[in-house]
């Protein structure tokens, strides 16, 4: 497949996340079926990949292995998305366990380029698993997406990929986490400064604003020629004390915000060329 136009903009969903209850917020897709019902009306809305953490029959966040896997096949039966499955978990996964989430054959995974404070809690990436975890991905084919919460761990990836070469696939993407109390901050001037510090190596990369800073930082990504992604894991609000109604509401506005830029959602099979997966 030929490269992927410029104007196109990668929407990647984050439907779900290991840090909301369901008891908070009803409308979270935490079964398997509304987690497909999910992904496909965020497909049909202009997302192109789904970041995917899962929940137990009590809806808490779990990273067992027979759950990811069916998760993967009923994502990849009923929808074209690529399927990114977290890495990250909760922060009171054990390394072990996350490092096992590769055994579910996703397309991607996130792959954290260090530890964080992150909130009141930890999540702990030291340097020895984040290789760990690099090396598995290039042994089992899987495209990570680096995630970024701060310069330091941009710092890291230059590391990284002078130490270990290129992912799988040859294609490096990265994702600017922003607006997480420990991270760094959710503003043009922090996003911009990321960017900066970016090693020649990447070919992309999008941007994720938390809560408040979820408008700010769509701006300055799409303004900085980046991609974007959105959804209920980073944000429960569509506006000042609105709640979300949905992951699709949240695509939908994406969507909008890039419209403006003069950018066209990517198609899955773009995405697929993007990020360097098989088949592309």
């Amino acid at each position: 497949m030929p490269d992927v136009p410029a104007d196109r903009l990668l929407i990647t969903v984050a439907p779900t996340g290991a840090e909301t209850s369901k008891q908070d917020c009803p409308q979270l897709p935490t079964t398997l079926e509304e987690l497909v019902r999910t992904g496909q009306e965020c497909e049909a809305a202009g997302a192109a990949m789904i970041h995917v953490h899962i929940r137990d029959d009590e809806h808490r966040p779990t990273l067992d292995l027979g759950r990811l896997k069916e998760t993967v096949a009923a994502l990849r039966e009923h929808t074209g998305l690529v399927v990114q499955l977290s890495t990250g978990g909760s922060v009171h996964d054990p390394l072990e366990d996350r490092l096992r989430v590769l055994d579910a054959q996703p397309d991607s995974c996130s792959l954290t380029m260090g530890t964080t404070n992150f909130g009141d809690d930890v999540f702990s990436n030291p340097w020895p698993f984040v290789c760990d975890l690099y090396q598995l991905s290039q042994e089992r084919q899987v495209v990570p997406e680096f995630e970024l919460f701060d310069l330091g761990q941009v710092h890291a990836l230059h590391r990284l990929l002078g130490r270990y070469g290129l992912p799988w696939g040859g294609k490096v993407h990265c994702d600017l986490v922003m607006g997480v109390p420990g991270g760094m901050n959710g503003t043009a001037d922090a996003l911009v400064a990321a960017v900066r510090d970016l090693p020649d190596a990447v070919t992309s990369w999008s941007a994720t604003g938390i809560g408040r800073s979820t408008l700010s930082v769509m701006m300055a990504a799409l303004s900085k020629g980046g991609h974007l992604r959105v959804g209920m894991e980073d944000v429960l609000t569509i506006s000042r004390g609105v709640p979300v109604e949905s992951n699709a509401q949240l695509v939908a506005r994406a969507v909008d915000a890039g419209r403006l830029a003069q950018r066209t959602p990517m198609t899955p099979q773009e995405a697929r060329s993007l990020l360097g997966l098989n088949g592309s």
